[in-house]
């Protein structure tokens, strides 16, 4: 049962890493420092846009519009850690 803790906490921690990265990512488009016309960081860009429209998708729903700011990737990240933490506080029940 520990191993499917340590699996739980990785698949998080992967989530947490693609959610930083499109983050990222996204500031540096916009700051024209990356060019999505490059295909290669049109592909990563259009990856993440992918793997990660699932997460974002109902949380816009539930968010009322803030004028161009994206609170989803907040708020998925905040879902995260509470999870982490749920977990790690019941760690006990993986033993």
């Amino acid at each position: 049962m520990q191993s499917l803790f340590q699996v739980l906490m990785l698949i998080l921690s992967i989530a947490q890493f693609f959610i930083i990265a499109h983050v990222i990512m996204s500031w540096l488009i916009n700051f024209q420092v990356l060019n999505t016309r490059q295909q290669l960081v049109a592909q990563i860009w259009y990856g993440l846009n992918r793997v990660l429209e699932p997460i974002y998708g109902p949380l816009r729903r539930l968010l009322p519009p803030m004028g161009g700011l994206d609170l989803a990737p907040l708020i998925a990240l905040l879902g995260i850690y509470v999870i982490e933490i749920v977990l790690r506080n019941n760690i006990g029940l993986f033993y």
